[in-house]
């Protein structure tokens, strides 16, 4: 059986306006169907992409935001957020989505997805895997 590699899908783009941040959860979704190590940064504007109560009716955009929070079904529990792209855009922790996953070898505990980083913690992050593809 071939060996899983550390996938890193970063997400550098705000969620709409362009085609970036849906193209990456779509391609988040096909790595987990290989059953591959999966996890998700979020630097720069892509922050953006996990706010909370996304309303997207006056763009006449489909809101996708949603669909992070059923990534945990697909084993993609690690969503790396970088604290000093929240800091620079004024946000903190509290003002993304509550994104967590069950955790079967603890009795099915509700985990947090989102993990805070420092800009270092992110370079040290994306050196350790196999592949990373940004967005």
């Amino acid at each position: 059986m071939a060996q899983k590699k550390k996938f890193l899908y970063v997400n550098r783009k705000a969620p709409y306006g362009t085609i970036y941040a849906l193209e990456a959860l779509e391609v988040v979704l096909i790595g987990a169907a290989f059953e591959q190590d999966v996890s998700l940064a979020f630097l720069d504007d892509g922050v953006f992409q996990l706010m909370a109560g996304q309303d997207t009716a006056a763009a006449s955009m489909k809101n996708f935001s949603r669909t992070f929070k059923a990534l945990g079904d697909y084993d993609v529990r690690k969503f790396y957020v970088e604290r000093e792209s929240l800091a620079e855009r004024g946000l903190t922790v509290e003002d993304l989505m509550p994104i967590t996953y069950e955790d079967e070898a603890e009795d099915y505990a509700e985990k947090p997805s989102i993990i805070p980083v420092s800009r270092a913690e992110m370079a040290a992050l994306i050196a350790q895997q196999d592949v990373v593809l940004s967005f």
